[in-house]
């Protein structure tokens, strides 16, 4: 892909995904920090790999032009260079589930509420913990232009395996889900777990990185627009890809062909998938109602996760 490709799709998502007029004023003042209750560690105790120079503090990068998602804004997350993972535990009855939540932005932001925190809010409501990833931004991505947030994905499901029974998590039903930027981080992750792109920290990084299964909500990278959207070759899967759903809307301005494709290629490899396509709703609805019927995707998930036995058939 070429840099104006990547570039592009990065302002398609702060244009469509990430909001024009909420009235909230930028905030970069100090780091991001999850309500309190919620267990947060650094998934590089030993300094971050590969780092890069970063003068500007991490903080919501929201302005008064931004819009809102569903009448209500977002926060923007940006220059982000000391990654964390943030577990939110079942608020009901666990199931031993977990999911790793991949938040989206074109690799230039994440959108920690709309496609992290509430999304915790909505996984462990169900009964499966969550933990939330935040990974490096801006240009940390897509992989291999840049390894760094591939880097954090690969750590982050390792330390999540390596604290699997301190935890009560599963070891063997721990997922990913990611949005636009973080959907092509999770198949990155999904089709680059064999080798870790950095030297080995800890025993967590002997555990596996291979995700159990894979939720790819409308996902960017997976397609190339320049090349009639002929598959990305940088996102090969094969037969040990995990089990994967995709959902993504027809007018999606970053291109529905992005679901389409990769859905076509796991099918190749005979990785079971199942894939979703809506007529409207854009890009970047999160898990916000709306008056589409892609808002009800959740439930979509969760059917399907039980029929994956990720979830157990008993649990409603």
């Amino acid at each position: 892909m070429t840099s104006k490709f990547f570039a592009a799709i990065a302002l398609i998502f702060l244009a469509a995904v990430l909001p024009h007029g909420s009235g909230v004023s930028a905030q970069t003042s100090s780091a991001w920090q999850p309500a309190s209750g919620h267990t947060q560690i650094p998934i590089w105790p030993k300094g971050v790999p590969d780092a890069k120079p970063n003068s500007q503090a991490e903080g919501d990068t929201t302005t008064s032009k931004d819009n809102l998602i569903a009448g209500k804004p977002l926060i923007r997350l940006g220059n982000v260079s000391n990654p964390t993972i943030t577990l939110f535990q079942p608020a009901t009855k666990s199931t031993g589930a977990a999911v790793v939540v991949f938040p989206g932005g074109g690799y230039h932001i994440l959108a920690i509420d709309l496609e992290g925190t509430e999304v915790c809010d909505w996984l462990t409501s169900d009964g499966v913990a969550c933990i939330l990833l935040k990974y490096r931004v801006p240009d940390s991505g897509p992989y291999p232009k840049s390894s760094a947030a591939l880097q954090d994905a690969q750590r982050a499901v390792g330390l999540v395996r390596s604290h699997a029974a301190e935890w009560h998590i599963d070891p063997h039903r721990i997922g990913v889900l990611g949005f636009s930027a973080g959907a092509h981080l999770a198949a990155a992750l999904s089709t680059h777990y064999d080798q870790r792109l950095y030297p080995v920290v800890d025993a967590a990084d002997n555990e596996s990185c291979r995700p159990d299964f894979a939720v790819i909500v409308y996902p960017g990278y997976l397609a190339l627009a320049e090349q009639n959207f002929a598959p990305n070759a940088d996102i090969h899967p094969t037969e040990k890809t995990p089990p994967s759903f995709i959902i993504q809307s027809e007018d999606d301005p970053v291109h529905v062909e992005n679901a389409t494709v990769y859905f076509l290629a796991l099918k190749n490899a005979k990785v079971p998938a199942e894939l979703h396509i809506y007529a409207d709703g854009g890009h970047g609805w999160g898990l916000r109602p709306t008056n589409l019927p892609v808002t009800h995707w959740p439930k979509l998930v969760e059917t399907w996760l039980h029929t994956i036995q990720v979830l157990p058939t008993a649990v409603q």
